[in-house]
């Protein structure tokens, strides 16, 4: 058997050979990741006499293109998490680090798991995108609230409290919010206190029209009323106004792109058959719904409940020792944190809602009244969707006789 230990670098890697007892067939040596370069090398591998299997360690997306196209040519590909190729064969008091040592190690690694090294499957390019959408998403959503951040601070010297005044919820053509679209034409409070009342109220009714927000007369009043009670430490002049709508062009561009990149995601999501389950489950709604199928992928990956629980790190392994054995474990946190985020959104919303009929919220209710602190529930209340989760995906899928 000859065991292929990669190790994966940006634009090439280092292979290295190995048989048992330590035979040496292709000392380290690296590879460039080209077409024609991997595909002498597959040419390489399937010429060699015995069964050869490829290992590699998840190394961010670098390993996709080379696990994919080496698959795609017939050989067995196995794709290890790094931490257990980190924590292998390192009983040496000299620490050696070089890609030319991690490729050996790798192989070996492969040889002393051969018979339960798992098997690489590429996920459909539907998921692939979808977790790839995801995970930029969630790097617009982080942007989008620096920026809020920021622009609250700004407005804070030049019409405070303006983003409290509205609590609509983000325009659904493009996902701006009324509170900054509003202070891009009232950005400083003298944009409206220097008017009368009477010549606000028409100027803002003319404004919410011609921005595809809703008029209340009331909202006016109250607007004016708070605009009159400010006190600003920043004058109304060009320079201030300058950084005010700068700030808001920022904010609005990164808004519009976190709105056609969720509407691109639920496109995705609903080409899967999973969707419509997901959708109709407590606390998920159409914006979570993409991110949990996204951060998931399919559930056939996972060969029981409990290995779903656990890639997401929600698993509190044992710890025993001699006649200690402790009953106050925490969670593994070796699993994707992106799910886990989502998963205490999906919770967090059942629990302002409430639906009484549903046994996630039932669960975490309970544990609530017991007096467990919030960090305890909420990840108990994560396991536990994430369970039902796996149950009514794969009995929908056994009905429609679907293999994702």
């Amino acid at each position: 058997m000859n065991a292929v230990g990669i190790d994966i670098s940006k634009d090439k890697s280092m292979v290295a050979v190995m048989r048992p007892f330590g035979e040496v067939v292709a000392s380290p040596y690296e590879v460039s990741h080209t077409a024609g370069e991997l595909e002498r090398l597959a040419d390489f591998l399937k010429s060699l006499n015995g069964e050869t299997r490829i290992i590699m360690e998840y190394t961010g997306n670098y390993y996709l293109p080379i696990a994919h196209h080496l698959h795609e040519a017939g050989i067995f590909v196995s794709v290890v998490h790094a931490k257990l190729l980190h924590g292998y064969g390192n009983n040496t008091i000299r620490k050696v680090k070089t890609d030319r040592a991690d490729a050996v190690k790798i192989a070996n690694y492969g040889l002393d798991r051969w018979l339960n090294l798992p098997e690489y499957t590429p996920e459909e390019d539907t998921r692939q995108l979808l977790k790839i959408y995801n995970r930029q998403y969630a790097q617009y959503t982080k942007i989008s609230t620096m920026l809020k951040n920021s622009l609250v601070a700004l407005l804070g010297q030049t019409f405070p409290g303006v983003n409290k005044l509205f609590t609509s919820p983000p325009r659904k053509s493009d996902g701006h919010e009324k509170w900054y679209d509003f202070a891009k034409e009232f950005w400083h409070c003298k944009c409206v206190w220097e008017l009368s009342e009477k010549r606000f109220s028409e100027r803002y009714r003319k404004w919410c029209h011609k921005a595809g927000y809703n008029f209340l007369q009331s909202k006016a009043e109250v607007i004016y009323q708070a605009a009159a009670g400010r006190i600003n430490t920043l004058p109304k002049n060009d320079c201030s106004q300058l950084l005010i709508t700068q700030a808001i062009v920022q904010l609005s561009a990164v808004a519009e792109s976190r709105f056609a990149i969720l509407g691109e995601m639920q496109r995705l999501a609903t080409s899967l058959p999973e969707y419509d389950i997901v959708l109709a489950m407590g606390g998920v709604g159409e914006v979570f719904a993409p991110q949990l199928i996204a951060e998931i992928g399919a559930v056939y990956r996972f060969a029981k409940k409990g290995s779903l629980v656990a890639f997401a790190g929600l698993d509190a392994p044992p710890f025993q020792s001699g006649t200690f054995e402790s009953h106050n474990r925490h969670i593994s946190k070796k699993g994707s944190p992106h799910l886990r985020r989502v998963l205490f959104q999906v919770c967090d919303a059942l629990l302002k809602k409430s639906p009484t009929d549903d046994a996630v919220y039932q669960f975490l209710d309970r544990k609530r009244a017991e007096g467990k602190n919030y960090y305890s529930y909420m990840t108990a209340g994560s396991a536990k969707f994430l369970r039902i989760y796996y149950a009514r995906v794969n009995e929908m899928l056994d009905e429609m006789n679907i293999e994702i």
